[in-house]
């Protein structure tokens, strides 16, 4: 006789499980709904991953998320007062915003008019209430277009974070740039949390860069500190033959917050992409990527830093998905943590079957500042082509004395001689992003962590 075992639920699997069954009477019909339901039963034969789930071995989200916090309601006016301020590291940018408060399109607060010709902002939440996500175009000419690009598969399809997300997304930017439309000015979509209770926010972007078109667009996700709210956000991306995108996401959520970031991209022939996230707040973050080369000849650059302390627990995961040859990627990450912090990489390359002459490498490493820091890295290759040239590498350790001492001997006190070479560690990473505004931004950043250092 063998003995059914059924699973016991943790608390916050069972306040998910509530808080869909209380959300599915008021979704709308179509392909949308029912991509809602399909992800939701995956997650919940899932459950949340935990250390024997090997993409989730580092951070163990069965212990690290204890409770599933209430959905958040409509932001108050005190939240949309303070929302004002929200994104002000970008402010010298000059950037257009577009700025959601407790996951939800603030208008008032947004910059929509005169849009430059071939581009077109939208919320998803009007979207999804009118049950009409908009076309995807093709990434090739002859393609055909897909109805309904939010019931359709990307390449992050399967993850935990990411089928959660999709079971209650609420709101997010729909942001489409025409074929041959070059942006000129930077889009900011900016994420402010501006609750005083615990809550949590599922928010949902798609951003389609026409074949040609050209858009260098800004991520910013921010709250206050002592409130321990959740956030899982995710982006869906699209960018056809010839395209150009350039996004930087800054992360300075709360000191409590709980952070799961998706980006699920699919890039067509002859693109150039690149991205850098930007981690300095939030107690648990995950930033996750999801990347596809699905024409050949693309150049792909992915990248990051990572600025930890006290118990903050940083985890970036990367699969970059070769499916077309001729393309070249470069990833480098590194991570600087101080106190008791963790920083995670994991990192996977994937060469498919006949996508000969790809040229990708990864690089991540770490700083260690304390003792009673901790870095996990975890780079990997799977290879199915024979003309290709692949490579991975990671390092961590301490700041070389030998340096320090150098500068000290030229009369820089120690902590400003600390502070000189963490800046230079991080600056190669920095250097990666297109935009010279950007980087400016980044650096002063930096300089303001390390500024608040003991």
């Amino acid at each position: 006789m063998t003995a059914e075992i059924t699973p016991i639920k943790t608390a916050a699997e069972s306040g998910l499980a509530a808080a869909f069954a209380a959300l599915r009477g008021r979704l709308p019909d179509g392909a949308v709904a029912a991509r809602r339901e399909a992800a939701f039963r995956r997650f919940e034969a899932q459950g949340l991953p935990h250390r024997r789930v090997e993409e989730w071995k580092y951070t163990d989200l069965r212990v690290l998320m204890r409770d599933a916090k209430p959905l958040a309601g409509a932001p108050d006016a005190g939240a949309r007062a303070r929302a004002k301020a929200a994104g002000g590291v970008f402010a010298m940018i000059g950037a257009r915003r577009v700025v959601f408060v407790d996951g939800a399109f603030a208008p008032e607060l947004s910059d929509l008019a005169a849009l430059e010709p071939g581009l077109k902002i939208s919320s998803l939440a009007d979207a999804l209430s009118r049950g009409d996500p908009p076309p995807l175009p093709p990434l090739r000419a002859g393609e055909g277009r897909e109805t309904e690009r939010l019931a359709a598969a990307g390449p992050a399809a399967g993850d935990v974070a990411y089928e959660l997300n999709t079971a209650f997304m609420g709101d997010g930017a729909i942001v489409e740039v025409g074929a041959g439309a070059e942006i000129a000015r930077p889009l900011h979509l900016v994420f402010f949390y501006g609750a005083q209770r615990s809550a949590a926010v599922f928010s949902r972007s798609l951003v389609i860069v026409g074949a040609g078109a050209g858009l260098t667009l800004l991520e910013s996700h921010e709250g206050p500190d002592g409130v321990d709210y959740q956030v899982n956000t995710a982006l869906d991306l699209v960018v056809g033959d010839g395209g150009r995108l350039n996004r930087i996401k800054v992360n300075a959520e709360g000191g409590e917050a709980l952070h799961l970031a998706t980006l699920s991209a699919t890039i067509g022939a002859k693109a150039n992409v690149s991205d850098f996230a930007f981690l300095t707040g939030g107690l648990v973050v995950r930033n996750q990527l999801f990347v596809r080369c699905a024409g050949a000849g693309t150049t792909l650059a992915l990248g990051g830093a990572s600025l930890l302390k006290g118990r903050q627990h940083g985890d970036t995961t990367l699969l970059v998905d070769h499916a077309a040859g001729g393309c070249e990627g470069r990833e480098l990450f590194k991570s600087v943590l101080d106190g008791a912090s963790r920083g995670v990489f994991q990192g996977k390359i994937i060469v498919r079957p006949g996508a000969q002459k790809t040229d990708s490498r990864m690089m991540t490493r770490a700083l260690l500042l304390s003792e009673d820091a901790e870095a996990d890295n975890k780079p990997e290759l799977e290879i199915f082509a024979d003309d290709v040239q692949c490579g991975h590498g990671a390092t961590s350790g301490a700041l070389d004395e030998n340096l320090k001492f150098y500068l000290m001997a030229r009369g820089i006190p120690e902590k400003e001689a600390e502070a000189l070479l963490i800046q230079s560690f991080v600056g190669e990473a920095i250097e990666m992003v297109p935009h010279e505004g950007v980087r400016d931004v980044l650096m002063a950043a930096t300089l303001r962590w390390l500024g608040g250092r003991p």
